[in-house]
């Protein structure tokens, strides 16, 4: 498989292209969407984080594109107390569901990669918990 856009279908008006960023987009979306997951990670190298930032929509995840056939890993960060077996095994099959149904393609592998645990407290510091009062 490669990572470039091949010629998908041809019908009797022309040819139908689905591009990889497509597919990542579909891939991000469906991540996010399941529950327990803070976010996607900024990649297998980088090691910065982004919390469900909707800028990058294909942030953490990586596809490979063939014909009829995709494979997929997305990389999140996980919302600490979650059962991690749990959520990655729903997000495989929210991945794959969505990347078929969007685009007819089969998805052959789905591979999570968890690179972070986010604790729901750590976004606050510690000066914005307690109140100052000057005398």
């Amino acid at each position: 498989m490669n990572t470039i856009a091949a010629d998908y279908e041809k019908t009797e008006m022309g040819s139908i292209q689905i591009a990889p960023e497509v597919i990542e987009v579909i891939a991000g979306l469906a991540t996010v969407e399941v529950e327990g997951v803070a976010g996607m990670s900024g990649g297998f190298a980088g090691g910065i984080a982004e919390l469900l930032g909707r800028k990058n929509l294909s942030k953490g995840v990586k596809v490979e594109v063939g014909q009829r056939e995709a494979a997929v890993d997305v990389s999140i960060i996980i919302e600490y107390g979650n059962r991690i077996p749990e959520i990655a095994a729903e997000i495989q099959r929210n991945v794959k569901r969505s990347i078929e149904m969007m685009t007819g393609l089969t998805v052959v592998e789905v591979n999570v990669h968890i690179h972070d645990v986010h604790f729901k407290n750590a976004d606050k510091p510690a000066e914005e918990d307690a109140v100052y009062r000057v005398k």
